[in-house]
């Protein structure tokens, strides 16, 4: 019995692990256009300091590093702490192999699993840091002269400009700033919170599976509740009729860029009446600051869901 074609191709793909999704083309550009300006100034301040003649203090490594920071922001393996720990300990792992192990094939290949260990050992796991410890073998003597300070300048020097470079680029950015510990999620008050499992719960189940998963427990959650509304949503249920309440924080229909929340800081009337003014503040997202003023029958059609801050819900 043979499979539809469109089957089939379902099946390849996910045997080779093609994601079924892609991100928006705008931010395939914000990931670019962010990786080109950390590379950049990396480039430039390292020819400011050590002088144009010193290309070997720019790490090819780098280039990875930089794909995780501006094209996967959240990512575990993009963290700070995985980019400089990750980095640094890999470059002092690969010097160590590389003074200790005279035949080179062998301290390359020791390089690389050595430094996955200690990763593993320091919670900084960062791909490539691998690459980063076989640079110190293979890099030549203009590496190998450095010694032990390569893992400071120019591992670790360039690191912490790149993640100077994605802090301040993806900061204006709401849905994804850098690092992920800048994000302030919001939460539907609609959801009942009683059976979502908290970040510590996540935690241990990851650690009972024994599996690596790239994005944070707190982000999982977040994937979690959505989930669940979108599944409410489908199966049919009409949406419950959100009241309208001063000092309550509404969340916009779209994603993406054009996402924010809204503070609701006056009303006219009684709330109920349509042609009433509401005037509200932007708590998060586009606009974040402004304020502003409109119709009920304006805010309705602006609005998706009522929430709360995640500040609130940590207390639950």
């Amino acid at each position: 019995m043979f499979l539809p074609a469109t089957s089939r191709l379902s099946r390849l793909a996910h045997l080779l692990g093609i994601p079924a999704t892609t991100p928006h083309r705008s931010e395939q550009w914000a990931a670019a256009i962010g990786a080109l300006i950390g590379i950049s100034t990396v480039v430039m301040v390292t020819h400011a300091l050590l002088g144009r003649h010193a290309a070997v203090f720019l790490v090819p490594s780098l280039g990875a590093t930089a794909v995780l920071v501006f094209a996967a922001p959240h990512s575990l393996f993009a963290q700070p702490w995985s980019v400089v720990g990750g980095n640094v300990l890999s470059g002092l792992v690969g010097v160590a192999c590389q003074q200790l192990i005279p035949e080179p094939t062998f301290a390359a290949a020791a390089a690389v699993g050595l430094a996955i260990v200690a990763m593993h050992a320091a919670r900084c796991i960062h791909p490539p840091g691998g690459a980063t410890a076989l640079a110190a073998v293979i890099g030549g003597p203009d590496i190998h002269q450095l010694g032990f300070t390569y893992a400071l300048v120019p591992v670790g020097l360039n690191c912490l400009l790149l993640i100077g470079v994605g802090i301040a680029y993806n900061y204006p950015f709401a849905w994804r700033r850098y690092p992920a510990s800048l994000m302030r999620y919001v939460h539907d008050e609609s959801v009942d919170h009683g059976i979502l499992p908290d970040e510590r719960q996540i935690q241990q189940v990851l650690e009972h599976l024994n599996v690596v998963v790239d994005v944070s427990p707190e982000e999982l959650r977040e994937v979690i509740e959505q989930s669940l509304l979108l599944a409410r949503e489908s199966g049919g249920g009409a949406p419950a009729s959100t009241p309208l309440v001063i000092g309550g924080c509404y969340g916009s229909r779209r994603s993406g860029r054009h996402w924010s929340v809204r503070e609701i800081v006056g009303l006219s009337g009684d709330g109920n009446d349509h042609r009433g003014t509401i005037t509200y503040r932007i708590v998060e997202g586009k606009g974040r600051h402004r304020q502003g003023s409109c119709s009920r029958a304006e805010f309705e059609e602006w609005m998706g869901r009522q929430l709360r801050p995640r500040r609130q819900v940590r207390h639950h």
